[in-house]
């Protein structure tokens, strides 16, 4: 699997059992705290082999740092992605850094999956619900903090979110049987479901009012604390989306909302579903998955 149906990662068939699952990412600040912004990184990077139904094994770290720059903070940039690495049972192996005016920080990571367990954005069925396993509003966080003006409750959870491994919702999506998955990360909720809607030949169905939110994210995005994805996501899925007249201008941009280390938007038989939300307490059905329509994407 390459990058075709803009899944999450590549998987490279090693014999008749096993494959290898390959990912990369890696991104500016998203956290004032060095370490946190390690963590997050880290974590960002695992969710995507995740997201397949894969284990992570490796990691190979991606670095841009000022060569002037306090060495103290790249320091801890790193023990951060270093304990998160270590808390999932992944091995640095190394990685490579240049000289950047501009902090950047992520990982390469491999991992392994059993050939039938594969699980891609490709999967989705018509009947199938559609379940979040995280709120969203990363992006608009990160806008404010860089801004001054995000209230610590709301940076506190954003960071709670983004530092928490999709190791455990994983499993559970495994052993539900669902039958396709995507990470919600850059491309914002919305983006994320219109290409895993498109790779499915399905449409999606989502209840803006069921999608769970962090702290004062409403309130910022009406303070215009939104980054460029707003309107770069919006164009990417184009008129394949339909906003309801329910719909909200505020509540389209928090949908359209780049994430960092967002949760996994898992499409799976309603008569499986009971098992994920027990197994994970902030997952939630956010909507369904029906025949292809005029529009991939309909918000209500």
């Amino acid at each position: 699997m390459g990058f075709e149906t803009a899944d999450d990662a590549g998987v490279f068939r090693l014999d008749d059992e096993t494959s290898l699952v390959q990912t990369v990412d890696f991104f500016t600040p998203v956290a004032d705290d060095p370490r946190a912004y390690g963590r997050i990184a880290a974590i960002n990077s695992l969710n995507d082999v995740y997201a397949m139904g894969g284990t992570p094994l490796t990691a190979l770290s991606v670095v841009g740092f000022p060569q002037k720059g306090d060495w103290d903070i790249l320091g801890e940039i790193l023990a951060g992605g270093q304990e998160a690495m270590i808390e999932e049972g992944v091995a640095i192996l190394g990685g490579h850094s240049i000289d950047d005016p501009e902090i950047k920080f992520g990982y390469a990571v491999t991992g392994i999956i059993r050939n039938h367990e594969v699980i891609t954005n490709a999967g989705s069925k018509p009947g199938d619900v559609l379940i979040l396993t995280k709120p969203i509003g990363t992006g608009v966080i990160s806008t404010a903090i860089k801004h001054g003006i995000a209230p610590e409750e709301s940076i506190n959870a954003s960071i709670a979110v983004m530092t928490e491994s999709a190791k455990k919702a994983a499993a559970a999506m495994k052993a539900a049987g669902a039958s396709g998955c995507t990470d919600i990360t850059g491309f914002g909720l919305l983006g994320h479901a219109y290409e895993m809607a498109k790779a499915s030949s399905t449409s999606f169905q989502i209840e803006s009012e069921k999608v769970p939110l962090l702290p004062f994210v409403e309130d910022l995005v009406e303070k215009k604390m939104l980054t460029r994805g707003d309107r770069n996501n919006r164009e990417y899925i184009g008129d394949a989306l339909e906003f309801k007249e329910n719909v909200s201008a505020v509540m389209q941009s928090v949908l359209l909302d780049p994430q960092t280390a967002g949760g996994l938007l898992i499409s799976v038989a309603p008569e499986r579903a009971n098992s994920i939300l027990e197994a994970l307490p902030f997952a939630i059905v956010i909507g369904r998955v029906e025949a292809k329509g005029e529009y991939l994407i309909s918000v209500a």
